[in-house]
């Protein structure tokens, strides 16, 4: 009897210390798997690479208003066989021509009823949409962090939780038995403890395999294997209604602002289009030489013919079978489209936003709720004990008082996990989710670097290319 209420005692001081046993002082802390995982993110790369594509669009279409300059250059070899005269005095006659051309030609587009400028403002729309594709991508890889880190945090404890009642259930199967053996109670008592034991075990498993996947995801999210991890010690900076977030979600949200990009585009094409049925005015230049480098009948070896021309031409369509018309029409219905597009993506986000803060809501009201089933199940678990210990309660009281106690440790955790899952969701859902709100200690990928590199088209970035490798450093490309 005796080791029996020890073991009681010891109960549930231990399930009370297994989830802070599971964590180590040494461990990683959420922020440095949030930096991890900006560092680390293949996703993030793509989309980088992605806007440079896009930065060099814009450099394209200002080169398509500056002159074109080329040259050619050939050598021709003519072979001319002759057979002349009556067929009664038939004579043979050989000329042969040699000869190496070298022309260089100019050209410049004068007027295209705004066409190319236009081409340009798309192009830096473009731009700007992309940046914010990457600024969702962000927010994708950091969310993805956030959830994975705390899945492993979540089901570390849980495992420990887990392999701390397999040890109490165990000494209380020895205890059963030496009571049997005593006579105090029945072999049925004992194979209660038995199979609560092995239930126990096989829970264990099933946790430890939990945590086994979450661990291989966390490989794939962070970048790297999962060390030890921490409970977060605070909560993002969160809003006091659901009203403020949307509010802030209608000016921050990434994949609103590249939708008001897409429909700025749209517009620019409806012009674009229109500007086809304009005429276009360009202007050309060129100067060329021509030498014979070999004697025939007609020209002397070495001789020489230099030409040199400028012109203006003037083009303009005057009937393409309904082409350009049907162009603008389609022009127009990808802009109804894009229009279309930002209003459902407005809603999506309103939607987002109001499921995440509802999410959070919830989430705080299952933690408190956890908390208050802890502290009903310890004091239910203790009397309990107490009364079993005095003959008043069997061995399946303390047990199902024991497996209640557990279950409500093992939901705080979950509801914990969650809750910090769900505050960054709202940050998420708000546009929010980055490593300038969220402070990180990491150096930032500056979108703008590589467009004020190139945007105004340079031939040549640098004689040595220090320009370009001091902005490919700088955005973490070197």
């Amino acid at each position: 009897m005796a080791d029996f209420k020890k073991y009681l005692k010891s109960g549930v001081a231990a399930l009370a210390l297994a989830v802070a046993a599971a964590v180590p002082a040494n461990a990683d802390t959420l922020g440095d798997a949030l930096v991890k995982a900006y560092k680390n993110s293949g996703l993030l790369e793509q989309n980088r690479a992605l806007l440079r594509a896009a930065d060099e669009d814009v450099a394209q279409a200002v080169a398509g208003l500056r002159p074109i300059l080329a040259y050619s250059a050939s050598v021709t070899a003519n072979r001319e066989y002759q057979s002349l005269g009556p067929l009664s005095a038939r004579y043979d006659a050989l000329n042969e021509t040699t000869t190496a051309n070298l022309t260089l030609s100019a050209s410049l587009l004068l007027y295209d009823g705004g066409a190319s400028r236009m081409g340009i403002d798309v192009a830096k729309e473009a731009v700007l949409a992309t940046r914010q594709t990457l600024r969702a991508a962000e927010q994708t890889v950091l969310l993805n962090a956030v959830s994975t880190y705390m899945t492993v945090l979540a089901t570390s404890q849980i495992v420990s939780l887990q392999k701390n009642n397999v040890n109490v259930l165990d000494e209380q199967l020895r205890a059963s038995r030496e009571r049997f053996d005593v006579g105090e109670i029945t072999r049925t008592d004992v194979a209660l403890s038995e199979a609560a034991l092995a239930t126990s075990n096989s829970d264990l498993v099933a946790a430890q395999g939990d945590l086994a996947d979450a661990r291989a995801a966390y490989i794939t999210d962070i970048g790297e294997a999962a060390g030890s991890v921490s409970q977060p010690k605070s909560f993002p900076v969160a809003v006091n209604s659901v009203e403020e977030a949307l509010r802030i979600a209608m000016r921050s949200h990434p994949s609103l602002i590249a939708a008001q990009h897409a429909v700025a585009q749209a517009e620019l094409n409806v012009a674009i289009a229109q500007a086809a049925r304009k005429p276009e005015v360009s202007l050309s230049a060129s100067v060329g030489t021509t030498r014979y480098l070999q004697e025939d009948t007609t020209v002397s070896e070495n001789n020489y013919l230099n030409d040199a021309s400028v012109g203006v031409k003037v083009s303009g369509p005057i009937y393409y079978g309904g082409a350009i018309s049907s162009g603008v029409r389609q022009a127009m219905a990808s802009r109804d489209a894009s229009r279309a597009s930002l209003h459902t993506t407005k809603q999506s986000i309103e939607e987002a936003v109001r499921v995440a803060y509802s999410a959070l809501t919830q989430a705080r009201a299952a933690r408190g709720a956890a908390e208050e089933s802890i502290r009903a199940n310890t004091v239910a678990y203790r009397g309990v004990s107490e009364e079993a210990s005095l003959g008043a309660r069997t061995t399946l009281d303390v047990l199902d008082a024991e497996q209640d106690l557990l279950d409500a440790r093992a939901s705080s955790i979950t509801a914990a996990a969650n809750e910090y899952i769900a505050a960054y969701a709202l940050l998420s859902a708000m546009g929010l989710l980055n490593t300038e709100y969220l402070k990180l200690n990491v150096p930032t990928y500056d979108p703008e670097a590589y467009y004020n590199t190139v945007k105004n088209a340079p031939a040549v970035i640098n004689t040595r290319g220090e320009k370009l490798d001091e902005v490919l450093r700088s955005i973490g490309k070197k």
